[in-house]
C-alpha cells in the first residue's frame, strides 16, 4: 500500500524547524534554536532524556503549542500558528487515548465521523486501516477485551484511517512489555513503510530508536546535540552526551601528544599511548600539539589479546567480569583509566577479578568527541 491510488495517502510530506524555541514562563527556554529537516516518507526519531525537549518539540509539530521563536514548515506550507485540525496529522499518544465505551470500528471511525465522511466509504476505509494493522474481525470489539498491543494498534488505525500527511507517535511503546514493545516497534515500522508516510517519533530508549528509526535527532536539555544515521550516532557521536546516552562507551582523557598529517597519538596520563586517526573526529577537536582531547571508544571495539606488545596496547586487571553467553564483559583498571572491554575470548582464557589483561585500541575504533 505505498501507491497514492492504494492508500490514499497521497505525496509524503516534508517538515522543516527553523530555529525553533519555546519557553513556557518567558525566560526559560524548553527547546533551543532547534533545526531539522525530516524528509518525505522518512522516519524520524526525536530521542533523549526525560525532560529533554523531545515531546515539546513533537507537539509543537503537532500545533498542540505554539514556538515562542522560529518557524515550522510542511513542504513549503508554514504552519507555525496553525490549528492542529488544519495541519492534516495523525497522533498516536503514550496512552493511546482510546474511548473505552466506543467499539474497536467506533474508535477507529471517530475522526471519519468528525470529517462527515459518507458511511460506505467510512466502513471501507477502517477495514482497509484495521487490515494494514492486522486487525481484521476485531470491529466489534470492546477496548477492554483487547490486550496492550492490540489497543496500541487500534490508536495507530485510528491515526492513519484519516490519510494523514505526517505521523506522530509519542513514546507509543511504553506502556507494552519488553518482549511485545519489540513486535510492536516492527509492526510499525511496516506499518509505515508500506502506507509511505513521514513519520516523527519520540522515545527515551536507544536501543528502540536505533531499530526503529532512518535518522535520529539525539536531544538534551532543550538541545539538539546531533542528527544522523544510527550508524553514525553510534560509531561517530558529536559530544560527550551522545557517546554516553547511545549504548555502552569509553571516555578516555588525554593531549594530543604527536602529529604526523591524519595520525596522532593521544597520552593518558597513568595509562599509555595510543595511536588515533585525525579524521575521526568531531569537526571541533583542536589536532594542534599539545590539545586536551577526549576520546571515546565502545567496549565491542576493544580487543583481548595474549600478549602486552605494540602499539595501542593497555595492561590493566580484570575488576569485574560478567559472562554473557556470547561474550565476556570486563571492567579493567589500567593505570588511571577505567574501561569496560567485551570480548568472545578468543583464546579461551578465563579471566577473573584480580587477573592481568592486555586491551588493544584500534585506531579505526576511536572517534574523538571534544
Amino acid at each position: 500500500m505505498n501507491r497514492e491510488g492504494e492508500s490514499g495517502m497521497g505525496e509524503a510530506q516534508s517538515v522543516t524547524l527553523e530555529r525553533v524555541s519555546k519557553s513556557f514562563n518567558g525566560t526559560v527556554l524548553t527547546v533551543k534554536n532547534v533545526d531539522l529537516h525530516i524528509a518525505g516518507g522518512e522516519f524520524f526519531t526525536l530521542l533523549g532524556p526525560s525532560g529533554c525537549g523531545k515531546t515539546t518539540t513533537l507537539r509543537m509539530i503537532a500545533g498542540f503549542y505554539y514556538p515562542t521563536s522560529g518557524r515550522i514548515l510542511f513542504g513549503d506550507r508554514d504552519v507555525t500558528y496553525m490549528p492542529p485540525n488544519d495541519r492534516n496529522i495523525g497522533m498516536v499518544f503514550q496512552n493511546y487515548a482510546l474511548f473505552p465505551h466506543m467499539s474497536v470500528f467506533e474508535n477507529v471511525a471517530f475522526g471519519l465521523r468528525v470529517r462527515k465522511v459518507p458511511r460506505e466509504e467510512m466502513k471501507r476505509r477502517v477495514s482497509e486501516a484495521l487490515a494494514l494493522v492486522r486487525l481484521e474481525g476485531m470491529e466489534q470489539r470492546r477496548i477492554d477485551q483487547l490486550s496492550g498491543g492490540q489497543q496500541q494498534r487500534v490508536a495507530l488505525a485510528r491515526a492513519l484511517v484519516i490519510r494523514p500527511a505526517l505521523l506522530l507517535l509519542d513514546e507509543p511503546l511504553s506502556n507494552l512489555d519488553a518482549k511485545l514493545r519489540d513486535e510492536t516497534r516492527t509492526e510499525i515500522r511496516r506499518i509505515q513503510t508500506e502506507s509511505n508516510i513521514t513519520a516523527v517519533y519520540v522515545t527515551h530508549d536507544q536501543a528502540e530508536a536505533m531499530a526503529i528509526s532512518d535518522r535520529i535527532a539525539v536531544m538534551e536539555g532543550g538541545v539538539v546535540h546531533q542528527v544522523g544515521t544510527p550508524q553514525e550516532i553510534y560509531h561517530r557521536p558529536a559530544t560527550r552526551f551522545v557517546a554516553t546516552f547511545i549504548g555502552k562507551s569509553n571516555l578516555l582523557e588525554g593531549t594530543l601528544t604527536e602529529v604526523d598529517g591524519t595520525a596522532g597519538v593521544v597520552e593518558l596520563p597513568g595509562t599509555g599511548r595510543i595511536r588515533v586517526d585525525l579524521e575521526r573526529r568531531n569537526p571541533q577537536v583542536p589536532t594542534a600539539v599539545g590539545s586536551r582531547v577526549v576520546m571515546t571508544v565502545r567496549p565491542e571495539g576493544i580487543q583481548v589479546v595474549a600478549q602486552p606488545e605494540g602499539p595501542n596496547v593497555l595492561t590493566g586487571r580484570v575488576v569485574a567480569a560478567e559472562f554473557t553467553g556470547a561474550y565476556t564483559e570486563y571492567l579493567v583498571k589500567a593505570g588511571e583509566s577505567t574501561l569496560v572491554a567485551s570480548s568472545a575470548d578468543r583464546y579461551g582464557e578465563v579471566r577473573r577479578p584480580g587477573d592481568p589483561i592486555h586491551l588493544y585500541i584500534p585506531p579505526e575504533r576511536v572517534y574523538l568527541v571534544e
